[in-house]
């Protein structure tokens, strides 16, 4: 047994994304993860939890849209502000236009146009985002009209009626549950439960859980709810 747990941290290690995707919830949660920590904004408030302490910190600011990290860094789109402002650490501020979604390389417009955080212009897509995420693949992808549109290129994903984007090794999916994609089988919830599923899509655990948002931060599955509440997790959901 501790052979099998040795092995599905250092999976999952491996594998961790720098950015999970802050996608829309019921409530307006959204969430982004990376090795330093986990961001999310819910009913406008913006808050970060670095590890290993995952002590939240929620700034003083006029209500945000969207989170994200970039450059080691927990940002918050503020739309009355036109700005992207960081959220913990040295204070910045980047003029970038009225932000509707966010991914760890580019803030988007709510017209779909993007720039950078440096606010140099970028690609975009037609239409206002309702999520944004930097896939596994390193390439941006956005939840349009239910659909995953990779921007590099415009394509659409197969498939349609989706209200999250979930970050996998391989890219981007998009979904309906939020879930995370890792070396060793896909970590998910459901609203009800939390659930690891090996490669097969087959359910291998499952403990309680309430809806939120899920992601890696280095050696650990982190959860966040609408409330702020967090919950930390190793790769066989024993809870840290």
């Amino acid at each position: 047994m501790r052979l099998l747990l040795s092995a599905l941290l250092l999976s999952l290690t491996a594998c961790a994304p720098s950015m999970t995707a802050p996608a829309r919830a019921p409530g307006g949660l959204r969430a982004a993860f990376s090795e330093a920590g986990v961001a999310w904004v819910s009913g406008g408030r913006a808050c970060v939890a670095r590890a290993p302490s995952f002590q939240p910190s929620c700034p003083a600011l006029p209500p945000a849209v969207d989170v994200a990290w970039h450059g080691g860094q927990a940002w918050a789109g503020v739309p009355s502000l036109a700005a992207v402002v960081t959220l913990d650490g040295t204070p910045r501020s980047v003029n970038v236009g009225r932000v509707a979604a966010m991914s760890a390389s580019r803030v988007y417009r709510e017209n779909g146009s993007a720039v950078t955080y440096d606010g140099t212009d970028a690609a975009g897509a037609l239409g206002q985002p309702e999520a944004a995420l930097a896939g596994g693949d390193g390439l941006d992808y956005l939840l349009l009209g239910g659909r995953v549109v990779r921007v590099a290129d415009g394509a659409a994903l197969p498939g349609e009626g989706f209200t999250v984007l979930n970050w996998a090794p391989g890219g981007v999916r998009g979904g309906t549950l939020p879930e995370v994609g890792t070396g060793v089988g896909t970590y998910r919830l459901t609203g009800a439960a939390l659930e690891r599923l090996d490669a097969a899509g087959v359910v291998r655990a499952r403990l309680t859980h309430g809806p939120g948002r899920i992601g890696v931060v280095g050696a650990w599955l982190v959860t966040v709810s609408a409330d702020g509440t967090l919950r930390i997790f190793g790769p066989d959901l024993s809870a840290r």
